[in-house]
Parts: structure tokens; sequence; C-alpha cells
């Protein structure tokens, strides 16, 4: 296994980058431990030199990042992380640290992203996490398939008795709840939503996402 040349203090810096995406979230620092740490519970941790502490990125926020692959540049001193964002990989909100252009002004620096995809790129964090966290997700993931059959089933009937004359807000609710269970049960197969995006993109002719320009 390659090792990074850790600087005078023990440290070397790391770029963060959206494995999906490709785009750069943010710049820290790891030690020997931090990077053990990420490589054997797969949530990515730094060393903060302000601190002088370990830490897991979301630890507090819940805005965790779900390491893909560690690469090392090719003089071993820098790391590139690759890794699924569970939320903003700014504190200031941001999806990414590098929000703000040269000139002043700010651009999100990653695209416009659908509460579809946000939500898919969480169910893949809560999927790929080591963590013990407790959550509905994580719980009906580790049920398996049978489990989120039922759920999806019990949403379908639910949804149906309230399409035809039930109030908005109810069918509202129950379509989203459907939509929700359909994502976990995707997820648990391993199909990233962009690929459902796809095959409506090829079906009505479009290429790419309908409301965007680019990918």
């Amino acid at each position: 296994m390659v090792e990074p040349s850790w600087d005078a203090n023990g440290l070397v810096p790391c770029v963060v980058q959206d494995a999906d995406r490709g785009a750069v979230l943010m710049v820290a620092w790891m030690n020997a431990e931090a990077l053990r740490l990420t490589r054997e519970t797969g949530e990515v941790h730094f060393w903060s030199r302000s601190r002088k502490a370990l830490w897991k990125k979301g630890e507090t926020s819940g805005h965790t990042l779900a390491l893909v692959e560690l690469r090392i540049d090719c003089d071993a001193d820098t790391l590139l992380v690759r890794a699924r964002p569970a939320g903003p990989a700014c504190h200031t909100g941001k999806p990414t640290c590098f929000y703000r252009l040269a000139d002043g002004s700010e651009d999100d620096g990653i695209g416009a992203v659908t509460i579809l995809e946000r939500l898919d790129r969480i169910l893949q964090a809560r999927r790929d996490s080591a963590t013990a966290e407790k959550s509905y997700t994580k719980s009906l993931l580790a049920a398996g398939m049978p489990k989120i059959l039922a759920k999806i089933a019990e949403e379908h009937d639910e949804l149906a008795a309230e399409l035809p004359s039930g109030p908005d807000d109810k069918v509202i609710h129950e379509a989203a709840d459907l939509l929700f269970h359909v994502m976990v049960g995707l997820t648990a197969r391993g199909i990233p939503f962009e690929r459902i995006e796809a095959e409506l993109a090829r079906r009505f002719g479009t290429s790419g996402h309908v409301e965007k320009a680019s990918r």
C-alpha cells in the first residue's frame, strides 16, 4: 500500500472530490491516524490544525463524506479523496467550498442539483456508511429487499386510495412516501438515480437533464 510523504508536522493535504460529479468540494489535512480511520471506516476523517484534533467530516452536521477511492499524486505529497457527500461539503451550507470566483462573483461550483439527486446521494451515503448511526433509512436497507418491497407495496396502496379524490396535500404526502421507498429500493440494488434520469431522457428525446444545460 502506497503511503504519502508526510510533512514535518506529520500531515498531508487532501483534495476532496465529488466521486459522481467530479467537482472539487474542499481541501483539508490528514495525519496517519486520520488516513487509517478513513480507510477502515469508509467515512472521511481529517486532522484539524487549529484544534489539533482528529475530526470526522459531518460528525456534528451529519454532512458526512462516504469514501469511494483514495488516490495519491506523483510526488506522494498530496491525497485525492473521492467521496460521496451526504449534504453540503462547506460549513457555509454551499455544496462546495469553492463557490467564489476570482472576480468576486459566486457560483455554487457544482451545478444545479435536484432534490431527488440530493436524496439519492444521501441514500447512497447511508448505505455505504460503516458507522452504526440509527436512522429509518439505515434500518430499512439493513432489513433487505423483502422489507423494502413490503413498504413500496404499502405506500402504493395508500397513494392509490388517495389519488382519485383525496385532498391534494394527502396525495402529495403519499406520492412522496412512495417515491422515497422506490429510491431506497434502487439504492439497495445499487442503481443510481441518474440512470433513471437517463432512461427518461431517452424516452422523451432529450440528452441529459431537461432542466440543465450541462452536467
